[in-house]
């Protein structure tokens, strides 16, 4: 049986080689918040935002709900992927950090497409819900406070499709899940939500082992 490799400095910089095209507005997009406090532990990796996009083009998505903006990195890959009259949905419980990403989404002429939400993200979703309707978006991406992931999951999966992706960032949080001494309420609220996520049989299933964790649930 074949094992994971494990990913030295070498070979991610080979991936990126190969693999990565962050062009010049998302690195600067990346470097910029790269400078801000947690910047760089907050922000999705490069290669992330590129599957992003990629997915967002796999499900044909038309409609994209995202729980956690931050400066808008991620929130910058996939509106490119959408079809001009797509829709981003992205949530954030303040403005301070996704204002930061404003002038690149319109630099990058994709603002028309994203509607911003501020505030508490279960009134939010509470709100999608009521307005829009069960299974009214393709593909959710959450990636927000750590200890309501459950709940963010099960209002995730309410609002997406039949056939519609959810991802969820950051579910081996630093692998911190895997350290029985890690009790931190973040920890705990990740470790709940994968096992959720095992059982559920509402979902197909993949968690994969890149960047911090990264897990796929198709609604069946």
């Amino acid at each position: 049986m074949a094992h994971q490799t494990a990913t030295t400095p070498d070979l991610l910089s080979y991936v990126r080689e190969v693999s990565l095209r962050e062009d010049d507005l998302l690195r600067e997009l990346r470097e910029t918040t790269a400078d801000l406090p947690a910047g760089t532990a907050m922000q999705v990796m490069a290669e992330e935002g590129q599957l992003l996009a990629l997915l967002v083009g796999l499900t044909d998505a038309r409609a994209v709900l995202e729980i956690g903006t931050f400066t808008g990195y991620s929130t910058l890959c996939m509106a490119r992927a959408l079809p001009t009259d797509g829709l981003l949905v992205s949530c954030d419980i303040d403005d301070r950090w996704p204002a930061v990403g404003v002038d690149f989404w319109k630099r990058a002429g994709v603002d028309s497409r994203i509607d911003l939400r501020i505030g508490d993200a279960t009134g939010t979703l509470e709100t999608l819900l009521a307005d829009r309707g069960p299974g009214s978006f393709d593909l959710v991406f959450i990636d927000a406070d750590k200890a309501n992931y459950v709940h963010y999951y099960e209002a995730s999966l309410a609002l997406v499709r039949t056939g519609g992706l959810i991802v969820v960032d950051n579910t081996l949080f630093f692998g911190r899940v895997a350290d029985p001494a890690a009790v931190d309420p973040d920890t705990a609220g990740v470790r709940a939500l994968n096992r959720v996520l095992h059982q559920d049989s509402r979902v197909e299933l993949s968690l994969l082992v890149m960047a911090d964790g990264i897990t796929l649930a198709r609604k069946r």
